[in-house]
């Protein structure tokens, strides 16, 4: 529940009289999902600091933005609700539906892993009742799992990672009238971000990797936070465990053979550090998807 107590648009539903939560669970990696009812009711949203992506499972046709009343709601009908947005709702008559919540460091690593950009530069565009059909359908393929069992919390983790990746490609443009200042330079950026893919297998220091910009420790460390959106050894992190999830989904090679070659020193400290990012051990995510 921790990581629920800080999603303000889920504490938002919450305190809601007629909203009615049926099912949530924390997926890892700064991902969370709930599934609602509610009717007759009226949400507003303030700046929240995540992300929201919402699908509506059923009603919703006299649910509308308190200034769009004209634009109604539907079942399989998208919103994205980005961080620091604003947003009042009217719900008439009955409305099912599902969130998604993003913490905005997952958001940053997607946007430099599939675009290659600086998170500050980009902004996650607003949608209201938007139309596409493969978001739809993961939402409702979503929804059929179990997110108790820890088998179908994984795959549900994996929807929400398509979800995300998705939203990533198709609803993000580049933050108007913003002038970057510090950071790392575009081929800084890159060349750094190439390293750590080719060599996350070994010790990647601080050092070494500030030794590829000519840049002393701090003023890396510093430079980097503000191109990823996040450290460098959490940044690291969260590569290896992505390239883990990529082997782990095929029956072979060993669980000690994937830790070593995604940087973990012991077979122990790769399962420690995968079970605290995804709530599960390496062999149950494997046994999950094989």
């Amino acid at each position: 529940m921790a990581q629920f107590e800080h999603l303000q648009v889920f504490q938002s539903m919450s305190r809601s009289p007629n909203a009615r939560l049926h099912a949530m669970a924390e997926l890892g990696n700064g991902m969370a999902v709930a599934r609602w009812s509610n009717a007759h009711d009226a949400r507003d949203y303030l700046a929240p600091s995540h992300h929201t992506l919402s699908c509506y499972l059923s009603g919703g046709t006299g649910t509308f933005r308190r200034e769009q009343p004209g634009n109604k709601g539907a079942p399989d009908k998208l919103c994205i609700l980005p961080a620091e947005h604003q947003s009042a709702w009217i719900i008439n008559g009955e409305i099912q539906l599902a969130h998604l919540y993003i913490e905005q460091e997952q958001f940053a690593l997607g946007a430099v892993a599939l675009l290659d950009r600086e998170p500050r530069s980009l902004q996650l565009e607003e949608a209201t009742f938007l139309e596409d059909t493969e978001q739809s359908t993961r939402f409702r393929q979503l929804c059929t799992l179990d997110w108790q069992e820890p088998g179908e919390r994984l795959l549900a983790s994996s929807l929400a990672h398509q979800l995300l990746d998705h939203a990533l490609l198709n609803q993000v443009g580049l933050r108007q009238g913003l002038r970057l200042k510090g950071g790392l330079a575009p081929l800084q950026r890159r060349r750094v971000r190439e390293f750590i893919e080719q060599y996350l297998e070994t010790p990647l220091p601080l050092s070494q990797l500030a030794a590829l910009c000519a840049l002393s420790e701090y003023h890396f460390a510093r430079m980097f936070q503000s191109s990823f959106g996040l450290p460098p050894h959490r940044y690291v992190l969260a590569r290896r465990l992505a390239r883990a999830c990529q082997m782990l989904r095929q029956p072979a090679p060993a669980l000690s053979e994937v830790a070593l070659a995604c940087g973990f020193a012991s077979a122990s400290h790769f399962s420690n550090r995968f079970r605290q990012a995804l709530g599960a051990t390496p062999g149950q995510y494997r046994a999950a998807f094989l």
